[in-house]
């Protein structure tokens, strides 16, 4: 009797979206993701033998590996179809290394979108598990063991315990630091502008700015130079000097690719990167469309090239043609440029069928699931369109010595936009706005009637905080990091190490992020370096190129590194002790200790544990109030983010006479039966932390354990809670009667 094969793919959903478009003599199973590991209990990478990893069987994967090996038994040929990535390679090689399958026996299988015509075309022409993708994949989970394990007991004997860095994460976290720092040195400089407000033989009044005086670009410093130029205008002519008619084009945006697909969804959506990702791996595995069964929604998701297969723009182009009409698609198919370091195997984020418009799966797919489709689908169609036309017109004023413009655009032709528009953060979409509004017809050398002269007071901003897409977007430019790991950073820094906190959408670093940022700049310069980070992935890709080995890559690194290490902790200050607060203990005298605990800063006294005198630096000193972009529903005034004894919460700023209050939400639904309310995190009267519902006291639903925004992988609850449990960091699904539990590592790159 023929023997059957066995295809190893990561998740249930998979096996059901491959199974289908397979015959019976395929055996299709799930691995649950990585099923050997470095060992969480050691370092598991000797650097005196070659650095060689101890790879041991992952917690809980010894059941899965059992099946695999009793199917194993039953075939003569294993194919990995993991994610086509380096951690899919990886994957696959670590599964064939536990199944003990002969090498020849052993083929790749890679597709970048789940569907019947991909999954037959990659069986048709299998290939072998590419080893220096496995090697580029090692070398960074080797670079990023060396450096989690050795920085964070350094910073748990110097600063607090349970703190950890790695290789990326405070990378990421410095740029946070970095500017919150240019944001708190920053200058506001003012300076003015002119606008007059004209009118012409025929209506309507329109607006023109001042632009140059004398023949130099105008420059008003204060009021009252702008104030003197308005005198200088009295009874002046204002006589229009020029008008020039143009066209603009607007090219529609590159398909999407990880980061600008997690950068959009936060823009538009208000998705964080890692929810992004779980919706869009989602959509990538299959999802259920009734009579068709599972399918794959989207390609893969995580990828930095734009490229198109030709198969999809011709759809494209068809759909286009079918519902707007030839003007709308160009003679060619567009050509994107991806970035220097893309995967160019790899496809741009789209659908897999662009004819499957969101309508046609509306009743199969999850509210949110939707909106991420119709994005993906939009941008993707938008992306092979002809560009948006707009007539533009400048018309330039002489007035005494000035000059005053004016300028306006109008849409002649929709292009791209008859589909998608841009989020309004995007550069190309803010240029389309027209302050000035609409124009008259004008003619060379009319007078123009003045109607009032207006000056506006402006001040120079400093540089805005980062939000998850703006981070994600300056990670990308500079290098660092790559599709894969974008979510895992910004997951890592906000929600697990309390290094950053969201305020709003912005990015704010913690007390505890600008002190763990400041011990570990002078010490480890390579780690904390942003041109050395960006290098290190570029070395990680010649790898995978087989420019470099692994072994040499990690070596290279680790010398200077050990040598780092050895320094800090000889040198290193410890912050354990405390420093002297400069005045004395009320209780006892004696003098009082600026500390570092669990909930932050504090003053203890010096003669502790005969005096046991603390007090909380964090509710004891005015913190300074927070604007937000809401607004009172008793008085309509703003409303800011006020500290109070048990933590942050909003609240009128027309207090006393607005007593107005509401908490600051987590952004994650109360799971209580019929409740509406968001969780939010709450203080005790003793100081502990705990999470409560926002409509409380009609919903008294608590928990102890933080709750993280990461749906249970195995029973999908919308999230998961956190807790530490001797020294290990534990995530468990919130729902009773499911059993996920899984350990989070002390450092993610």
């Amino acid at each position: 009797m023929a023997k059957r094969s066995l295809v190893v793919v990561e998740s249930p959903t998979k096996v059901k979206t491959i199974q289908k478009y397979l015959n019976s003599s395929f055996i299709v199973k799930a691995s649950m993701g990585h099923v050997r590991d470095l060992p969480k209990s050691q370092l598991g990478v000797d650097p005196k033998k070659g650095f060689k990893p101890k790879y041991v069987v992952s917690p809980g994967k010894k059941k899965v590996l059992d099946e695999l090996k009793k199917a194993a038994t039953k075939t003569d040929t294993l194919y990995v179809a993991t994610d086509p990535d380096r951690e899919g390679e990886a994957i696959g090689w670590h599964l064939a290394q536990e199944l003990d399958v002969d090498k020849k026996n052993v083929y790749r299988i890679s597709f970048n979108e789940i569907t019947e015509r991909a999954v037959k075309a990659a069986f048709a022409k299998p290939g072998r598990i590419d080893l220096r993708k496995v090697d580029a994949q090692q070398a960074r989970r080797v670079l990023d063991r060396l450096v989690g394990y050795s920085l964070s007991p350094l910073l748990w004997d110097k600063v607090q315990r349970g703190l950890s860095a790695g290789r990326v994460q405070s990378v990421a976290v410095r740029l946070i630091v970095d500017r919150e720092r240019e944001i708190q040195a920053f200058v506001p400089v003012e300076y003015w502008s002119l606008h007059a407000r004209l009118a012409a033989k025929l209506p309507p009044e329109f607006v023109a700015t001042l632009k140059e005086v004398g023949g130099e670009k105008a420059s008003l410093p204060n009021e009252d130079a702008t104030r003197a130029l308005m005198a200088s205008l009295d009874g002046a002519r204002f006589v229009v000097r020029s008008v020039t008619r143009g066209e603009r084009r607007r090219n529609p945006a590159p398909p999407f690719i990880t980061s600008t697909l997690q950068q959009e969804a936060g823009r538009k959506l208000g998705f964080s990167a890692k929810k992004t990702m779980t919706i869009a791996q989602q959509l990538y595995e299959g999802v259920d469309v009734g009579t068709e069964g599972p399918v794959g929604l989207i390609t893969y998701m995580r990828t930095d090239s734009v490229r198109v297969a030709r198969e999809a723009q011709e759809e494209a182009r068809g759909w286009i043609v079918g519902r707007l009409g030839r003007d709308y698609v160009p003679d060619a198919p567009p050509a994107y440029r991806s970035r220097g370091s893309a995967q160019e195997a790899h496809e741009a984020v789209r659908p897999s069928d662009v004819r499957r418009e969101p309508k046609d799966v509306t009743r199969f797919l999850s509210p949110e699931q939707l909106a991420l489709y119709r994005l993906i689908w939009e941008r993707f169609l938008a992306s092979q369109m002809m560009p948006a036309v707009y007539d533009t017109l400048t018309v330039d004023i002489d007035a005494g010595r000035c000059l005053f413009r004016a300028q306006g655009s109008t849409l002649r032709f929709k292009g791209f936009t008859a589909v998608y528009e841009e989020s309004r953060e995007d550069e190309a979409a803010s240029a389309e706005e027209d302050p000035e509004g609409a124009i008259p017809n004008l003619e060379e050398g009319e007078v123009l009637r003045l109607r009032v002269l207006e000056p506006k007071q402006h001040f120079t901003q400093p540089p805005p905080r980062y939000t998850e897409a703006s981070l994600i977007k300056a990670l990308e430019e500079l290098g660092i990091g790559r599709p894969s790991t974008y979510a895992s950073i910004l997951s890592t820094i906000v929600n697990d190490r309390g290094y950053v906190r969201r305020e709003r959408r912005a990015l704010v670093p913690t007390e505890l992020g600008m002190a763990v940022t400041d011990k570990l700049k002078p010490y480890f310069p390579e780690i904390m370096d942003v041109e050395f980070t960006a290098q290190m992935e570029d070395h990680l890709d010649k790898i995978e190129e087989g420019e470099r080995t692994w072994v040499e890559t990690v070596k290279e690194f680790y010398e200077p590194f050990k040598r780092d290490l050895a320094r800090a902790k000889k040198e290193m200050a410890s912050e354990k002790a405390g420093e002297p607060a400069g005045e004395p203990c009320p209780d006892c005298g004696e003098q009082l200790l600026r500390r570092r605990g669990r909930f932050g800063m504090f003053l203890a006294c010096s003669a502790y544990p005969d005096c046991r005198y603390t007090r909380d630096l964090n509710g004891g000193e005015r913190a300074e109030e927070l604007p937000t972009d809401e607004t009172c529903p008793t008085c309509g005034k703003p409303m800011v983010i006020k500290h109070g004894r048990f933590g942050k919460f909003i609240a009128c700023s027309g207090y006393p006479e607005c007593k107005t209050t509401k908490p600051i939400t987590l952004g994650i639904a109360c799971p209580a039966p019929g409740c509406a309310g968001q969780l939010v995190e709450r203080r005790s009267r003793r100081g502990r932390t705990f999470f409560g519902c926002s409509a409380y006291p009609n919903c008294k639903f608590v928990l102890w354990q933080r709750p993280v925004p990461e749906p249970c992988p195995k029973c999908a609850a919308p999230f998961t809670t956190e807790r530490a449990v001797r020294g290990r960091v534990l995530r468990r699904c919130v729902r009773e009667g499911c059993d996920f539990e899984r350990e989070v590592e002390t450092s993610v790159a």
